[in-house]
């Protein structure tokens, strides 16, 4: 008798998303939202149904949205600034580092669709820079959820964090990668699967992907120890260190390039326990046009690759 594996249901975090906010916004009248004439790609249509007062369209004007929800912020409102994440981060980068972050404003920036969701849309659309360009700026947050569940916690987080944060919220179909009863606390890892022979390090979309890696590797006898990474900043020093120790050396995974959560777990190590490390996704390169699982494909970000580049580091 043959059987079979369902396929895992696959969940689009936007949904979470705008569900956490909605609640929110239920529960205190001081959040509101802003956009850049991106209500129906940040599916705030729901939001704005419900508190259509509280939902600022600032049209194209990406350096206008930020510099608003820093006024926002300022004047007493929980702002969640939502826009594409190559657009929020790229046009508004001045504006992110002067208006929210020098300024410490409580201004929660949402990048929709980041990495290569947007496909074929091309390398004008694709947001793959953001992880190394937020992460550089002082006092910034950076949260990559991976899930539904992830994703809910960290917008109701966010909305009581004293100050600015940046938060990833792919388009990309995901599965449920948690654990029952998650909890999310920034600068904590996730221990997904147990191993002491390699560690791969995933944040956002591709930590399934790590995971049918380590499934991949087992096979050949390897025990790969999977972290899942929500933040970039902070990072989480003891786990990542505990890795260094423990196994052979550390495989970061992202949809971004790898001066993201590859650089920043670098410098860490570098510090403090130095490493073997190869880091999987893209390598100073533009991410050219195509379906975005191509893209991923394309730059090895899948199970074969991440595990093939964990055989390298073991030799």
């Amino acid at each position: 008798m043959t059987t079979t594996t369902a396929a895992p249901v696959l969940h689009d975090c936007r949904d979470a998303w705008v569900e956490a906010l909605v609640e929110l916004a239920a529960q205190d009248e001081r959040v509101v939202a802003v956009v850049n004439d991106s209500v129906g790609s940040s599916k705030l249509a729901p939001f704005q149904e419900k508190f259509p007062e509280r939902l600022i369209n600032v049209g194209i004007a990406e350096q206008d949205m930020v510099g608003v929800g820093a006024g926002l912020a300022n004047g007493g409102k929980v702002p969640f600034v939502s826009a594409a994440a190559c657009f929020l981060t790229a046009r508004a980068m001045e504006q992110i580092k002067v208006d929210a972050a020098y300024s410490n404003h409580r201004v929660v920036l949402v990048g929709q669709s980041p990495g290569m969701a947007y496909g074929e849309l091309g390398p004008t659309h694709h947001s793959i820079e953001d992880l190394a360009w937020l992460r550089t700026i002082p006092g910034m947050t950076v949260v990559v959820p991976a899930d539904p569940e992830e994703t809910r916690q960290v917008v109701r987080w966010a909305a009581g964090h004293d100050g600015p944060v940046f938060v990833r919220v792919s388009r990309m179909g995901v599965p449920d990668v948690n654990p029952a009863g998650y909890e999310f606390v920034p600068g904590r890892a996730t221990t997904l699967r147990e191993g002491d022979d390699v560690t791969l390090v995933a944040t956002g979309t591709v930590v399934t992907r790590a995971l049918e890696a380590a499934k991949l590797l087992a096979r050949d006898g390897v025990a790969a120890r999977v972290l899942a990474m929500p933040t970039i900043k902070p990072l989480d020093e003891d786990a990542l260190v505990a890795a260094a120790r423990e196994t052979r050396g550390v495989v970061t995974v992202e949809e971004a390039l790898v001066s993201g959560l590859g650089g920043a777990v670098a410098e860490l190590l570098a510090r403090t326990h130095p490493a073997r490390m190869r880091m999987v996704g893209v390598h100073d390169a533009f991410a050219p046009t195509g379906k975005a699982e191509w893209l991923l494909d394309h730059f090895g970000i899948t199970a074969t690759g991440i595990a093939d580049a964990a055989r390298e580091l073991m030799g």
